[in-house]
This record gives structure tokens, C-alpha cells and sequence, in this order.
């Protein structure tokens, strides 16, 4: 098989491997009116009402898979909010179009009405929070009230213009939101609370996940003060926003022991080890001999692809007689140096065009959710004839790259893998094959 089919095989029936909906009912299962969910029973005859907060990529679908192990007689009022609409809406829930990757009016109307619905809850509410990636842009409200919907833009663009890591950017989001860094759980105190996650960020690194909106805070204060003077914000922020964040005044985030998170849950549906287990799997049965790494995590696109490319090597060398496929996860940081379209996953392809030249190397890079950054595509792939092929239609990666402009590079090869919203968010997948 082409090495560049085989590559695009692997990645899209791993995406139908990991359907949404039905992840959710091996999660949560309801027998006799009970919810079971890992080690926890929530007894719906004992709950007097049912809220429902739905925010990220996998928002409907996961709705879905909710709406599918629920009792038909059960009421449920709550919020939606999404990039796309939903193909069917279910009634007493309010829908938002959110904006990502930078918050819209519909962003802040979702975080309004998710605080809105949380209000007097009692013992006796149950609330179940769907939550999945994109889910920071797509329901915001600030918890300094004046700000505008042009101040949390201009705030988010200086955070994912500045050269921060998410961890960091994270931080500050947390703790200018009313809706994030686990002020959602705080808000629905004294409710059961329930969070249902397709993670999209390290493991042991969930609070990141939508920043967190039920979850502890592991940073602080002090923590935004040093990433606005590390990365010289206070000037590309808001007036009224670094002046709050300098005066002392701005509150601190609920952390691990608060009340907020006494009767919380958070339940893992999918996340980093379904997705190389279903990856490695399909890699297999089509004859590679596959391992998998989660090494790179958040590096530079061309460290990253050293890094792989060296370990490809080794395992090549260690079973020369077999097709190698290395499988990587996670997010990469590729810095904005032009004003082109692409995203992290088509550049991390094109650092490795050269590097493979000439090679019998095949490299993929997509997204799970069928984004890449600003493009219409889920990503790229190449392989050793790409750099050839690339000078016969005149075409310099080197410069494509120094444009961020790496969706029409693969574009005019005919190399993007576009696959439209799939409706998931699991980690972006690097597929590295090499062939004996």
C-alpha cells in the first residue's frame, strides 16, 4: 500500500474508533433509575432536578451518548456550547454557537446562562457537566463584569500571541473567568456535580482541559503576576484588566480541600490511552509493527520532529524487516511568524519535509477534531518524494514555513487531510511510518 494511504488509513479509522456517543455509555450506565459512575450511584428518584452544562468540539455527541442512558420521563434543563449546531436539539436546553479558538458574543451569552442555571441549587440537584476541548473559548463570562466582549479578545490574543505554553496561558484565563479554574463547581454549591471529559491535554494534566471549570486550581495568584511580567503583557492587555490584575484585589481561584469540590466527580470518558490504544491497533492490522511515544508534548514542531524522526531510526534499525509506524500524541507549539493559513500539525509535517527527502519515510499530523489551527484541514502528511515534488511545482517549504503557511503548501500538493469537524477532541496524532 502507498505509505501515504497507509498513513491517512491509520488516522481516519482511528477516528471511527473512538466514537463519542457510545464512549459515554461505558463511562456512566443508569440501572433502576440509578446512575452508576466508576465507584459513585446517584439515585434519580432522590433528585429533585437535573442541570446539564455541555461545552466543547464534542458537545453534541456527547449530549448524545448522555440522552441515551437516561430514563425517557427525566427532565433536564442546561446549556449547549459549540462551534457547530447540534443535528437535532433536545428540549428545555438553550444552544450557543461559541467562538474558537477566540470567544464570540454566543462564548459569553453560554457562560452567562451556565452561572444563570447553576443559581439555588440544592442538595438535591444533580448537575453533569459534558466537557471536552475548545471548551475555554467556547463558554466565557469575566468575572470583572465590566469587561467587554473586545477586552477578552484582546486578552486572549496577547495569551496565545506571547510564546506562552498553554499551562501558562491557562492561569491567567483562570483567574479572570467566572466560568473557569473550577468556579463552575464552586457555582453549583451544595449540588452533586458530575464531570464527564474527553481530555485533550496530558494525563495528570486535566485541570487544563477547558481550563478547568470543575476542577481544583493548581495555580495562583502569584502565578499570573509572573507570566504578565515574563512575557511583558500589562502593555497588550486591557487597561482595566492589567490594572485589576496589579491592584491585589483580583480573588483567587478555589483550590484542592475547598467546599466547591466536596460533592464533585470527574470521570475520564476518553483521553490519551484510548487513542494510542486504538491507533496502535489499527496499525497493526495493517501489518506495522507499531510503537508508541508522548515524549514531545508541547515542544517546538522541529525539535519535535528530530526527536521522532531519531527514535523512527531506531526502530527501523531494530526490526529491518518490518513496516514501522511510531504513534505520538500531544500538542506541539509552533510560533506564529507569518500571516498565513495552517496550524501546528500541517507545520510540524512540513519541518519534517526535508528531513525525510529521499527516504522511504511517511509522516502524518492531524487533529482529532478535524482542525488545524485557521485552516480548513485536520493536517498534512508527506512523504520522501514531497520535497521533489514540491521543487517541481515551485514550491519552498522553508519559506511556506517562515509564513505560517503551511496548509497551502500541502493544498497545492494535494497532501492536507481534511476530514470537516468530527465532532471529537482527543490529543492531535503524529504518525511516523517507516518502511523496510
Amino acid at each position: 500500500m502507498d505509505g501515504k494511504l497507509l498513513a491517512r488509513q491509520i488516522f481516519l479509522r482511528t477516528l471511527e474508533a473512538l466514537d463519542v456517543a457510545d464512549s459515554v455509555p461505558r463511562c456512566v450506565v443508569c440501572t433502576d433509575r440509578v446512575l452508576h459512575c466508576a465507584d459513585a450511584k446517584y439515585d434519580l428518584r432522590e433528585v429533585s432536578d437535573l442541570r446539564v452544562i455541555t461545552v466543547g468540539k464534542a458537545a453534541h455527541a456527547m449530549l448524545d451518548g448522555l440522552i441515551a442512558i437516561l430514563p425517557a420521563d427525566i427532565n433536564i434543563t442546561g446549556i449547549v456550547s459549540a462551534p457547530v449546531p447540534p443535528k437535532k436539539r433536545q428540549p428545555d436546553l438553550r444552544y450557543f454557537a461559541g467562538g474558537h479558538p477566540t470567544p464570540n458574543a454566543e462564548s459569553l451569552l453560554a457562560g452567562e446562562a451556565a452561572l444563570n442555571l447553576l443559581r439555588g441549587c440544592s442538595t438535591k440537584t444533580l448537575v453533569i457537566v459534558l466537557l471536552s476541548g475548545g471548551g475555554s473559548a467556547l463558554m466565557e463570562f469575566p468575572l470583572l463584569t465590566d469587561l467587554s466582549l473586545a477586552d477578552i479578545q484582546q486578552l486572549n490574543r496577547a495569551l496565545v500571541t506571547c510564546g506562552a505554553p498553554i499551562t501558562e496561558i491557562n492561569a491567567v484565563r483562570k483567574h479572570v473567568s467566572a466560568v473557569k479554574g473550577g468556579r463552575i463547581a464552586q457555582a453549583a454549591v451544595p449540588a452533586r456535580v458530575i464531570t464527564l471529559a474527553i481530555s485533550d491535554v496530558p494525563v495528570g494534566k486535566e485541570s487544563a482541559l477547558a481550563s478547568g471549570p470543575t476542577l481544583p486550581d493548581p495555580t495562583t495568584l502569584e502565578d499570573v503576576s509572573a507570566i504578565v511580567a515574563k512575557y511583558n503583557l500589562r502593555a497588550q492587555l486591557p487597561d482595566r484588566l492589567a490594572n485589576w490584575i496589579g491592584s491585589g484585589e483580583m480573588p483567587e481561584t478555589p483550590k484542592p480541600g475547598s467546599p466547591a469540590f466536596e460533592r464533585a466527580q470527574f470521570q475520564l470518558v476518553l483521553g490519551m490511552h484510548q487513542l494510542f490504544h486504538a491507533a496502535h491497533r489499527i496499525a497493526e492490522s495493517l501489518d506495522c509493527e507499531a510503537f508508541c511515544d508522548n515524549s514531545t508534548d508541547d515542544w517546538p514542531v522541529e525539535k519535535a520532529a528530530d526527536s521522532l524522526l531519531a527514535q523512527l531510526q531506531e526502530l527501523r534499525a531494530a526490526n529491518p524487516h518490518r513496516r514501522v509506524a511510531l504513534i505520538a500524541d500531544g500538542e506541539l507549539s509552533s510560533a506564529l511568524t507569518g500571516d498565513g493559513v495552517g496550524g501546528r500539525n500541517s507545520a510540524f509535517v512540513l519541518a519534517c519535509v526535508r528531513k525525510i527527502a529521499g527516504k522511504r519515510i511517511v509522516v502524518l499530523s492531524a487533529g482529532t477534531d478535524g482542525v488545524d489551527g485557521n485552516s480548513p484541514a485536520a493536517g498534512a502528511v508527506a512523504d520522501g518524494e514531497t520535497l521533489s515534488r514540491a521543487g517541481s511545482a515551485a514550491l519552498d517549504p522553508q519559506d511556506f514555513f517562515c509564513r505560517s503557511d503551511s496548509f497551502h503548501f500541502f493544498e497545492a500538493l494535494g497532501d492536507s487531510v481534511v476530514t470537516g469537524p468530527t465532532g471529537n477532541n482527543l490529543r492531535d496524532l503524529r504518525l511516523l511510518i517507516a518502511q523496510p
